[in-house]
């Protein structure tokens, strides 16, 4: 995947689109989506993004590369992360015991939520894993009624 620039320095959008393999248009879509916050503008409007911009954008790539997420299920866990960040950040030790609960007790059903979003996507995939698993199986058993009949030897099964 892409380089995240260094923390002093920002990206325009073309640098930042082929940083991250995308288009400049997809980079827009996501703002636009709500996926990405508005970034931070030059005079002139020009886009600029920062290493926390590229880090999402890339956060957003695994989600739906790596998982297959949809946009709005991206934005869903997105916000549960923003959510867990403004904990953290807004996290004070000198907090009284019971805030500090519900801060944690806050942070964890986001995670929750987060988990059950992957957990969903991998039933799902297991479901369509099993049923081409199945219809392998089934080709695997006419090839050796075949093989059987033809007296061609049997090829490999495989699972």
């Amino acid at each position: 995947m892409g380089e995240v620039p260094p923390p002093d320095r920002y990206l325009q959008i073309g640098e930042a689109a082929e940083r991250a393999q995308l288009t400049q248009r997809t980079l827009r879509y996501y703002e636009e989506k709500g996926l990405l916050k508005s970034p931070t503008r030059m005079d002139g409007g020009f886009r600029l993004y920062s290493a926390e911009d590229m880090e999402r954008v890339e956060r957003i790539r695994e989600l739906k590369d790596l998982l297959g997420f949809s946009l709005a299920e991206i934005k869903e866990m997105l916000e549960a992360e923003d959510v867990r960040l403004q904990i953290k950040a807004g996290w004070r030790t000198d907090a009284d015991a019971a805030e500090k609960a519900a801060q944690i007790r806050r942070a964890r059903e986001v995670t929750l939520h987060q988990m059950e979003m992957i957990d969903q996507k991998m039933e799902r995939m297991a479901a369509m894993r099993k049923v081409l698993a199945d219809r392998v199986k089934k080709h695997d058993e006419m090839l050796a009624r075949w093989a059987e009949a033809s007296g061609e030897p049997a090829p490999a099964a495989r699972s």
